[in-house]
């Protein structure tokens, strides 16, 4: 194995290591997306009606999909910082999973490449030493 690759297997391993400390160490998360909606009610003299109109809002809104259904939920105007706190999150756990999976798919290609190097590597020790025993040797063995 060449101190190339073991030294980025080293840097991946270490990635890995601080990818899985970040997501040990997040808080209270949530998908979705939050929207501001505006309503108009059923009150004919209402300000809502006015020209130009002053609909009633803002009132907020979360959006997700979980296990397959789309749901959605009004969130309280006081709850609004902690809900939105808690979509960053999300999204951050999602930008750590797919960095996790990137980095692993990596480490993995990078481990089996050493691995046929180390197998090449002792086929050539193995040929070497019988050869030097006087033994004809094939690439599928002796």
């Amino acid at each position: 194995m060449g101190a190339g690759m073991a030294r980025r297997r080293q840097v991946l391993e270490a990635r890995l290591e601080r990818i899985k400390a970040a997501l040990a160490a997040m808080g209270e998360l949530r998908p979705g997306t939050l929207s501001q909606q505006y309503n108009v009610c059923g009150k004919p003299a209402c300000r809502c009606k006015a020209q130009p109109p002053q609909k009633h809002g803002p009132y907020y809104q979360l959006s997700f999909t979980w296990q397959g259904k789309s749901q959605s939920e009004f969130v309280r105007r006081g709850d609004v910082p902690t809900v939105r706190r808690q979509l960053r999150t999300y999204q951050r756990l999602r930008s750590l999973v797919d960095h996790w999976v990137a980095v692993a798919l990596e480490l993995s290609r990078l481990r089996l490449t050493e691995a046929r190097s180390g197998h090449a590597t002792l086929r050539s020790r193995a040929r070497i030493s019988q050869q030097s025993r006087g033994r004809r040797v094939t690439p599928d063995g002796p």
